[in-house]
């Protein structure tokens, strides 16, 4: 008996494959030889392509909004910036609080 590795394709490879089933150019079958695949191989690929194509474009534009309450250790950075701040103020106007 002969042991067959298989064959591992990257998600580029798996994309091109599936959006060549898409167009439909050629069949299934003429695609899974022309790249040593299974038909159902890239069925199953062309299903996933077309189930998450949608989520491509919910994503909006532009940074995220920071949210104050997430991000703990910038609120502490700011708020000893302006304690020393506040500290040099004072020291330099004479005033003592």
């Amino acid at each position: 008996m002969s042991e067959s590795k298989r064959k591992i394709f990257t998600g580029a490879q798996k994309a091109k494959i599936a959006l060549e089933a898409v167009r439909g150019t050629k069949t299934i079958n003429e695609i899974a030889q022309d790249n040593n695949v299974h038909p159902t191989q890239v069925n199953q690929w062309k299903k996933e392509l077309m189930d998450n194509a949608s989520s491509l474009f919910e994503g909006k534009r532009g940074p995220k909004p920071t949210n104050a309450q997430s991000d703990p250790d910038r609120l502490y950075a700011k708020i000893g910036q302006l304690n020393m701040e506040l500290d040099w103020l004072k020291k330099k106007s004479g005033i003592s609080l």
